[in-house]
């Protein structure tokens, strides 16, 4: 990605998420970017555009990092744990993205349905990787589907801790949660 590329993708997922994608304006983009318009319609065709590349770049960036981590583990309690950490890092550096993924959630709009879909499919990867450690007697028997919706829920978790603390210290925010999720999916 070209830097005047990567500046308009930066500047509106900045603005995206915190004013919304229908409070943001084109114009309003060129403005805080520093560009003419037809330099912006060169990258991309339409604002539309633009939310697109920001939902197919968040859920790659997420998946990519859980299905690299997640291969690293034969145990699925260990997958389990890389899962809670990257999604922690995730908020922590993409807050942006994260909270446009998860703002666009409801609705009936194509881009609702978009967001609803990627989420969708990242869960079921999560729940798969729950069903597989259930199968396999290391992960206690359960509903696949609610606990995986259980862990992706840890990212909305992230930023409410995040909004009240500022601040977040990975590694201590994801003992707790290894504390109290992780803990209660072992086979005792």
């Amino acid at each position: 990605m070209n830097k005047t590329k990567r500046k308009i993708f930066e500047t509106s997922m900045k603005l995206f998420a915190e004013k919304g994608y229908d409070a943001t304006s084109i114009e309003e983009i060129t403005a805080t970017v520093g560009v003419a318009k037809g330099t912006l319609y060169y990258h991309f065709s339409s604002k539309e555009e633009i939310f697109n590349f920001l939902v197919e770049e968040g859920i790659k960036l997420l998946q990519n990092s859980i299905d690299i981590k997640t291969s690293k583990f034969s145990n699925y309690i260990d997958k389990i744990k890389a899962i809670i950490l990257i999604q922690i890092k995730i908020v922590v550096k993409y807050e942006d993205i994260i909270t446009i993924l998860l703002s666009q959630f409801l609705g009936k709009e194509a881009r609702n349905q978009k967001c609803k879909k990627h989420i969708l499919e990242y869960v079921e990867k999560i729940e798969n990787i729950v069903e597989e450690g259930i199968q396999a007697k290391q992960i206690k028997q359960g509903n696949a589907q609610a606990i995986a919706s259980e862990i992706y829920s840890l990212i909305c978790s992230c930023l409410v801790y995040k909004a009240k603390n500022e601040k977040i210290d990975v590694m201590k925010l994801y003992k707790e949660f290894e504390d109290t999720i992780v803990e209660g999916l072992k086979i005792k």
